[in-house]
């Protein structure tokens, strides 16, 4: 896919068919144009998928209509592709490592071009690619695939191996097999944090997170903490453990996009939902009205989402933008919310939610605050207390789920989040429960 440098490149045309599913359905064309400094993207969708007995509309903002519709992105840092498709990209840690082993091979041939937006696009593998859409090329071979099926996503018991090749690329020391290894692995899920698809020892698609040679506290430990206790307050997160690689910690976390029969499942981002610039801020309350149309069970979706946000203000987790949170295909074009990812406690941060509540009243800042819209997101007072005391009790408890076998936290290391954990509005939310 990677282009050469010669006065060629400067109008390039590339055509990828975009497939759907495990039986890869064909659903339309994806195009990507480069006229010189002029770089844009089209998709069209096929009259075979439009005339389908069970289509839908794959991006939030795309038409479902014959003919080719453009994408210009509004910002260099928005997707240069239709959002679903964004969603899809390598995340900050995916393009870092594509742009090393890059890199790496132009030192041998010069005359490689730079990477494209495409370029990194498809270099995610094709069987864990996030959701249900899959890049296949003229050729019939989806991008990027290895040959061997699975042998592109690795067991568990490579995780001593990842860990290596994650760390030798943070600390600068990486050699052309630790990116050769690495590359392809890299998620859609965020961040630039050190991570790799997996597949657990179960045999079901995961993520393994790894510690940062930056981090001052557990980081990998308390998020499998956090996915804990949100479980114990009733919301619904991805099924979670710690893997100790060589005495150091590696968050495993289950995907929730694919079946046991590895089927995949649709899957886009709120800001997808919402057709949202990453930079603009948006509100909860927004997210609400686009819930309306697009949830098949929008009263349990909704207090869902209430739910969260009580509980990430909690444990301050205020890590809470449009791409943390999701939405899976339920079938007869309506979406479910997801399970709850990259939930981490940060006793380091103001306790101020980077989503707004509202429009009218702003970040997240208090109890008060939380419970005044409660009624925005289909509850009775009554039924707002019910979950503040569930999640009250669960969040009660994380001492005792950090030290427990499956996080394994040490006195000391838990002593590092009291400030996430205990704080005025935990008070607040106690006094609140009556607890």
């Amino acid at each position: 896919m990677v282009t050469r440098a010669n006065a060629a490149v400067q109008n390039t045309k590339t055509e990828l068919d975009v497939c759907l599913g495990k039986t890869g359905t064909p659903v339309g064309k994806l195009v990507f144009v480069r006229n010189g400094p002029r770089v844009f993207t089209q998709f069209g969708y096929f009259q075979e998928w439009l005339d389908h007995a069970d289509t839908f509309n794959v991006s939030a903002d795309l038409a479902a209509a014959p003919g080719f519709q453009t994408r210009k992105p509004v910002t260099k840092e928005d997707s240069l592709f239709f959002l679903a498709l964004g969603d899809t990209e390598p995340d900050a840690w995916g393009r870092r490592v594509i742009a090393r082993a890059h890199a790496k091979r132009r030192e041998e041939d010069p005359k490689l071009g730079a990477l494209t937006e495409l370029d990194y696009l498809c270099a995610v593998d094709d069987f864990s690619r996030m959701g249900a859409l899959r890049l296949r090329n003229a050729r019939g071979v989806y991008l990027e695939s290895a040959p061997e099926g699975r042998r592109a996503t690795p067991p568990m018991l490579e995780l001593e191996k990842m860990l290596s090749s994650s760390r030798a690329v943070e600390l600068g020391k990486e050699t052309a097999q630790d990116l050769a290894y690495l590359r392809g692995k890299g998620t859609s899920l965020g961040g630039m944090r050190p991570k790799c698809s997996i597949l657990d020892k179960e045999g079901y698609l995961a993520l393994g997170k790894f510690p940062s040679v930056k981090d001052e506290r557990n980081v990998t430990r308390a998020e499998v903490l956090a996915l804990k206790l949100a479980a114990l307050a009733g919301i619904t997160v991805s099924k979670a453990h710690v893997a100790v690689v060589q005495g150091t910690p590696v968050a495993v976390i289950r995907r929730f996009d694919r079946t046991p029969d590895d089927a995949r499942i649709p899957y886009i981002s709120g800001a997808t939902l919402l057709q949202a610039s990453r930079q603009d801020e948006h509100a909860y309350t927004e997210v609400l009205h686009a819930m309306k149309g697009a949830c098949a069970n929008y009263v349990v979706d909704a207090q869902e989402l209430w739910r969260r946000q009580v509980f990430n203000h909690l444990i301050t987790n205020v890590d809470d933008h449009l791409q943390n949170m999701g939405f899976l295909y339920m079938g007869d074009n309506k979406w479910q919310l997801s399970p709850a990812f990259d939930i981490n406690p940060m006793p380091d941060k103001d306790r101020e939610s980077k989503t707004w509540l509202s429009e009218d009243t702003g970040p997240i800042t208090s109890m008060p605050q939380l419970m005044g819209q409660a009624s925005q997101f289909a509850l009775s007072h009554e039924q707002a207390l019910a979950i503040v005391r569930k999640q009250v009790e669960a969040i009660l408890q994380w001492r005792m789920v950090g030290q427990s076998p499956d996080v394994g936290m040490t006195k000391q290391e838990l002593d590092e989040f009291v400030p996430a954990f205990e704080h005025a509005s935990f008070s607040a939310a106690r006094k609140l429960a009556g607890l």
